[in-house]
């Protein structure tokens, strides 16, 4: 009994647990207002803003200074990567996470070299989820097992930034000039990353190879 008292006064002594402030971020709207709801039942997070595109979280990492932020990987205006980015320069004491059903290795890489420091399927439970935040802040870096697997078993890009960048350009069907004038090179230099693209992924056409670079998260 004594001990237990000793315990309970300790307690009492060190104060409640530290706040942890949260922002998530996801494009559809039930799955961000059901994950908001579960963690909201933790006594020590807070779930501080919530946005839908990767431009709002931004905006919204900015105006509320969360502790994490919590961010799917595909939002529109901007992915989960690319706003931990922007994060990492202008909010540098606000971690990130990356929550995501697409857990392509290409993807994995990417995150990991924006400074992210968790990276979990949309499969993980909410209780999970939540410790993984908990950790995500004290410091420490949580990358789901399988999703480190894949990305061990599929190796880095084959592609240079160059060939990607046109690569992406392409697959949605613009033609060469186009590609040219919005990459800021000459079409015949276009035409030379397209096909080289094309040959290092064994691919039919440039078509092709955008899609299978996608498939594979390098693009």
């Amino acid at each position: 009994m004594r001990e237990a008292e000793t315990m309970a006064e300790s307690q009492r002594a060190a104060g409640p647990p530290e706040t942890v402030r949260v922002l998530l971020a996801d494009d559809e709207h039930l799955i961000r207002g059901a994950l908001a709801a579960l963690l909201s039942l933790e006594d020590d997070l807070q779930v501080v803003a919530e946005a839908a595109s990767g431009p709002e979280a931004l905006a919204m990492a900015l105006a509320h200074q969360p502790d994490v932020a919590v961010l799917d990987l595909q939002m529109p205006g901007a992915d989960g990567v690319a706003v931990a980015t922007s994060l990492r320069g202008r909010l540098p004491g606000c971690r990130t996470m990356i929550v995501t059903s697409h857990g392509r290795p290409g993807h994995l890489k990417r995150a990991l070299e924006a400074g992210v420091r968790g990276f979990v399927p949309k499969t993980v439970s909410a209780q999970r989820l939540a410790e993984i935040i908990r950790a995500v802040h004290a410091g420490n870096r949580y990358v789901d097992p399988e999703l480190a697997a894949d990305a061990i078993s599929a190796g880095d890009s084959p592609l240079t930034a160059r060939e990607a960048e046109v690569l992406e350009y392409a697959e949605n069907g613009a033609p060469v000039t186009e590609i040219a004038e919005r990459a800021a090179l000459s079409p015949g230099t276009v035409r030379n990353y397209l096909s080289s693209a094309t040959a290092k992924l064994s691919a039919e056409n440039r078509h092709a190879a955008a899609r299978i670079a996608r498939a594979r998260g390098w693009l």
